[in-house]
């Protein structure tokens, strides 16, 4: 093993680079500002995060990364190689073995994309993982035993829901449904109730401070500014985790669904384990609060969040290629 093995989860919303050894070494928001006119980038990550939305007419902020699926291939190519080069800094002597996470509904040409562009950034090798096998190694189960696991992702593009047995997916699937069709709902719901335009940024901030999928006895109330629809002018409001959770309901029965048909779908034996071992929360969103009650609350299987859900399948990325080793014997 080289020290250079390194884990990237491709997400929509960030990008994280595992380092064995070292752990998670870094988190940086998906997104790429630049220069219309030059055809340069002017930032990666958090520099250009805080960019969208207040940038220059020459000035773009993107996310190359759409629902989990690259939308814009030179640039993702250009950000992956912006985020290797910033994790192997200047002492690489070697190419790194780089395992790449994608989600499991990505298309084999889209796969075939996210290779080039990995090879280009400048790996040795290239290992690409599906984001439900991941996520399972990164929240610490034993993929490879012959029991079912199941795992639900929930990201920023796409929510993925596998049942896992044997070091392979039984069943899975992934709707393109996840952390940013929330802030979606919010920005429509206070639109509609306050006639009020928020930013995605705002919606993103209210989902994190007081979003919740279950009712609370306690109510958390939050101020967000915004633009009057009306009169065109800077207005605030003040919006309670109960209307959060009215904005945001339709997406979250969307995973519920999901998850259902999933169930639906596993074989006897495996649905007995899931059962017994009950389902696990991965990815950012699931820090939503109330969801594994929900989801419990639904199938009548005990859900557990993973520890620090955004890291899991980073994590597992970066263990990924050790495990298929230990599998096939190496």
């Amino acid at each position: 093993m080289g020290a250079t093995d390194i884990g990237i989860d491709l997400g929509t919303a960030s990008i994280l680079v595992y380092v064995k050894g070292k752990g998670i070494v870094l988190k940086e928001p998906s997104v790429v500002a630049y220069d219309k006119d030059t055809n340069k980038i002017r930032a990666v990550g958090e520099e250009a995060k805080q960019m969208i939305g207040r940038t220059p007419g020459n000035i773009v902020a993107v996310r190359p990364m759409r629902q989990g699926v690259i939308s814009d291939y030179e640039v993702t190519e250009k950000m992956l190689k912006y985020f290797i080069s910033k994790t192997l800094g200047k002492r690489a002597f070697r190419k790194p073995r780089v395992s790449i996470c994608v989600p499991s509904g990505i298309t084999e040409v889209e796969k075939k994309a996210v290779e080039e562009a990995t090879y280009q950034a400048g790996a040795r090798e290239v290992w690409m993982v599906e984001e439900p096998i991941a996520a399972a190694i990164g929240a610490g189960i034993d993929i490879t035993r012959p029991f079912g696991n199941m795992i639900v992702d929930i990201g920023g593009g796409t929510t993925d829901v596998a049942v896992i047995s044997l070091g392979g997916t039984v069943v899975s699937a992934s709707i393109k449904v996840a952390g940013d069709n929330f802030d979606e709902a919010i920005v429509r719901y206070v639109r509609k109730k306050y006639n009020l335009i928020i930013g995605e940024r705002s919606a993103e901030e209210i989902k994190m401070r007081i979003g919740t999928v279950y009712p609370e006895s306690q109510l958390r109330t939050m101020e967000i500014k915004g633009r009057d629809m009306v009169a065109g002018l800077p207005k605030s409001v003040s919006v309670t985790s109960e209307e959060v959770r009215e904005a945001i309901h339709e997406p979250v029965s969307q995973i519920l669904e999901l998850i259902h048909s999933i169930l639906e779908k596993t074989p006897p034996e495996l649905a007995a384990d899931v059962a017994e071992r009950g389902i696990v929360l991965t990815g950012g969103s699931a820090l939503l609060v109330g969801l594994d009650l929900l989801i419990e609350e639904e199938t009548g299987i005990n859900t557990i969040v993973a520890e620090e859900p955004a890291m899991t399948v980073a994590a597992g990325t970066g263990e990924y290629v050790e495990i298929m080793n230990k599998i096939n014997g190496k």
